[in-house]
């Protein structure tokens, strides 16, 4: 059996979560756009029962968040659907940071195209953006402020609570993708963020189904226009045919990972005790300020080891990764260690673990360090 670490990646479809999409795939399977018929009533009834809950665990209103097919989605969303306000205001500088996940770099490389300036800010070693580095780059123009809540690669937590607070006081508007972060650190997210992106696929809902909340600052609405046509569905900010039984498979998983955060988080810790526990007979550094991480990602480079040789070597011990799933085929050094300016050798052979307690509860430890140090050069 091999045992999964890159759930950083992606989490298996908890099998409750399963059920509720097959029973929406074929027992009520309406549209909830249908207005005409049982079928339809039924479908909008329970949409709108699953964003109203949903919006509830960042304590937003129901009719601030839209349904999208993941975070890279909401992102773009975000991201290019501010732009247009940033252009008629000549407000065309944005600050993000150079850590952040390639479905917010690429969107905002795209806008420097059409003229915007964009702060990419490099954390330090720690991987973790200083607030006061992003505040002392604010602007008269400043739009809009980017910043990722939980480093895919390193898993350590940016400060975006704070910075929420502190950004509601100016008219630069804060956009969070959250795709690590989303119920794994709820309360963060509760804060006055304006735009937050999540991934269901991250804690255990279907691949193809995330969604965007944007709050309301009073009474105003973020300026945000469509980058996509066809329909008004989703306030005309998302056209398309809403996927019922994704959402309700959205909505199922973050009801299950809410009432099982409290295990989760003990079992998530207690394995990466252990397993630490057991690497202590090779040699490693952790990458990442393991002050403010998550506790279910690590990112390891083991001296003298090369990691795609490692991953190779321990493929059928365990499924792991270099870095994210989006980019850990081109072996190339990661951009998130090079930007946090670890050294070359560092950075080319992080080696990140990520996991879900329940799915990694046999992970042989010992067998996995013995490898890793039997490759290590000058192993005893």
């Amino acid at each position: 059996m091999v045992t999964y670490l890159d759930v950083a990646a992606t989490t298996r479809v908890d099998p409750r979560v399963a059920d509720v999409v097959m029973h929406w795939m074929t027992e009520d399977f309406g549209n909830a756009g249908s207005r005409t018929h049982e079928y339809g009533t039924r479908a909008k009834r329970a949409v709108q029962e699953a964003r109203e809950y949903l919006a509830g665990t960042v304590h937003a209103e129901p009719d601030e968040l839209i349904f999208t097919s993941g975070a890279t989605e909401s992102n773009n969303i975000a991201l290019l659907g501010l732009a247009p306000h940033g252009e008629q205001t000549g407000r065309r500088h944005i600050i993000t940071s150079a850590i952040e996940h390639k479905a917010v770099i690429e969107p905002l490389e795209h806008l420097q195209s059409r003229g915007f300036e964009v702060d990419f800010i490099k954390p330090g070693s720690s991987g973790r953006v200083p607030v006061e580095a992003v505040m002392e780059r604010l602007r008269p123009d400043t739009l809009l402020v980017s910043l990722m809540h939980v480093n895919n690669e390193t898993g350590v937590v940016q400060p975006v609570a704070e910075l929420a607070q502190l950004l509601s006081a100016t008219p630069t508007y804060l956009h969070v993708d959250a795709a690590q972060g989303y119920g794994k650190v709820p309360q963060d997210l509760t804060a006055p963020i304006d735009m937050i992106s999540v991934s269901g696929h991250k804690i255990g809902a279907p691949k193809g189904v995330g969604m965007l909340v944007i709050r309301r600052r009073g009474w105003d609405r973020l300026p945000l226009q469509p980058i996509m046509f066809g329909g008004g569905q989703e306030r005309k900010l998302r056209p398309g045919t809403l996927p019922v039984p994704l959402i309700m498979g959205l909505a199922e998983a973050a009801k299950i990972f809410a009432k099982g955060h409290a295990q989760w988080h003990r079992n998530a810790v207690g394995l990466r005790t252990r397993l630490l526990e057991a690497l202590a007979k090779t040699r490693f550094r952790i990458n990442g300020d393991q002050d403010h991480a998550v506790p279910h990602i690590l990112n390891l480079s083991f001296d003298g080891v090369d990691a795609e040789a490692l991953i190779v070597m321990l493929k059928q011990h365990v499924a792991v990764a270099t870095g994210s799933a989006c980019t850990s085929a081109s072996y190339t050094p990661s951009h998130v260690l090079t930007a946090m300016g670890l050294p070359e050798e560092v950075a080319e052979n992080g080696l990140r673990l990520s996991w879900f307690p329940s799915q990694a509860a046999d992970l042989d430890v010992e067998e996995l360090a013995a490898r890793i140090a039997w490759m290590q050069p000058d192993s005893a």
